[in-house]
């Protein structure tokens, strides 16, 4: 026999105990109001003419064909697409790409590596923190290695590449 249950109740906490951490409560989920727009309406909001919007998705024909998709809808790998291409639109001095590797697959992460670097080459200063050192070693000139809140190697990419015990030194000391 089955035994009727009556609404739900909370407990209560204990008032000896300490309350739970922010960091350790349950969080709803919120997405970037940004994400809401489409990806053209993402990019018109920098690019100012229609010539610097084309300009912008050149190196991203695939968006072209994803122009009116809302951007929460795009893979993440089209979303850093957006995201680039608003930077790029901008015409930034200096570009700060923080992990742009993460959650992305790597033919994705591998397409947009030129792309970065013909910014670069373009006469803005691209400032890159990535996890995955050899590729970031790779396009780039000059690296500086952190490495528990402290400067551990500043110099050449070329130098730092092409001597693993000096990559292997600058990441866990020794």
């Amino acid at each position: 026999m089955a035994r009727a249950r009556g609404p739900r109740r909370r407990r209560r906490r204990d008032p000896g105990r300490p309350a739970r951490p922010a960091s350790a409560r349950r969080q709803p989920r919120r997405r970037h109001p940004g994400l809401r727009r489409r990806g053209g309406e993402n990019l018109s909001l920098t690019a100012r003419t229609p010539a610097e919007l084309e300009a912008a998705l050149a190196p991203f024909p695939e968006l072209e064909k994803r122009i009116d998709s809302a951007t929460a809808l795009l893979s993440g790998g089209e979303q850093q697409m957006v995201v680039l291409a608003r930077a790029f639109a901008a015409k930034p001095k200096i570009l700060l790409i923080d992990e742009m590797s993460l959650g992305l697959a790597p033919v994705v992460f591998m397409r947009l590596v030129p792309i970065v670097q013909s910014i670069a080459e373009s006469g803005v200063g691209v400032l890159l923190v990535e996890q995955f050192t050899q590729l970031a070693l790779g396009i780039a000139r000059e690296a500086v290695v952190v490495a528990g809140g402290h400067v551990s190697f500043q110099g050449t990419a070329e130098d730092l590449q092409a001597d693993p015990q000096l990559l292997h030194r600058a990441y866990l000391g020794g």
